[in-house]
């Protein structure tokens, strides 16, 4: 298996206790109703979350979503740093990224997963 089939993603209100890898937080704000201790968390990396702008404009709209997903890669083209802290962990082994959106298709973590993947998959030909 792949480093970048290791990325997996899930909503930080499921039940986590089977999920395998570093735990990471990908929203920028904290999950309404969920404590510290039930995610046990190894980083939350909220800068690399879409942009405040961004995740109003989208508003989780499924009618929005690929116009979202160009956008918010956009953003996550232009911020090294975030994306680079997300590599890192992926590079050590299984992540999982954990978000809060009901709308398990369409939010950021499918979208950064997908970016995470295609920066692994590139580094590889490299």
């Amino acid at each position: 298996m792949s480093r970048a089939a290791d990325i997996r993603i899930a909503r930080a209100y499921d039940d986590l206790g089977d999920i395998e890898g570093a735990r990471l937080l990908v929203d920028r704000v904290w999950p309404r109703g969920v404590s510290k201790d039930q995610l046990h968390l190894d980083e939350w990396i909220r800068e690399v979350a879409p942009s405040t702008e961004l995740r109003k404009w989208f508003g989780h709209d499924p009618q929005k979503w690929q116009a979202f997903r160009d956008r918010y890669r956009n953003e996550l083209d232009a911020n090294e740093d975030a994306v680079q802290k997300c590599l890192g962990w992926c590079r050590k082994g299984p992540v999982v990224l954990l978000y809060g959106a009901k709308d398990r298709e369409h939010n950021q973590a499918v979208v950064l997963r997908d970016y995470l993947q295609d920066a692994l998959a590139e580094q590889k030909k490299t």
